[in-house]
């Protein structure tokens, strides 16, 4: 399982948003994540600045979201989507989509999922409820 370090992950975005600047040619998951970079222009100006981002901590307890962590969590969504890992994956987000007429919104949505299983697996020190990510995408609908 392939498990980067926080600086592997900002260097990743940094080094995708930096070819996308320079026209240069992407490789593998660099053209899914550029599309997602894509859909946050809010997140562009820490993408344009790795000087000032590549060390900084966004702390939710201070109503801050890590650009980071938001973008990981939309690379790992689209993997599962291409995968339909946990099973029933794609078939639960293409309703919810359908529902909210969105496909980035019902993306969003996922991803809360997505944070919220893997939160309580970290806690618990357990693997993740793929079980409990799917009704939680079941609920949304």
């Amino acid at each position: 399982m392939f498990n980067p370090s926080r600086d592997e992950v900002r260097q990743f975005f940094f080094g995708v948003w930096s070819k996308f600047r320079q026209q240069l040619p992407l490789e593998g998951a660099e053209a899914t994540a550029l599309e997602i970079i894509q859909h946050h222009p809010e997140y562009h100006a820490v993408l344009d600045n790795p000087d000032k981002y590549r060390e900084r901590d966004w702390l939710p307890e201070q109503g801050e979201s890590n650009p980071f962590l938001h973008l990981s969590l939309h690379l790992a969504l689209e993997e599962q989507l291409a995968m339909n890992q946990p099973p029933g994956i794609r078939e639960q987000v293409q309703i919810l989509a359908n529902k909210l007429l969105d496909e980035h919104r019902a993306r969003h949505e996922a991803i809360e999922c997505l944070a919220e299983v893997i939160w309580q697996a970290q806690r618990a020190q357990s693997m993740p409820d793929t079980e409990e990510y799917l009704e939680c995408l079941r609920r949304k609908c």
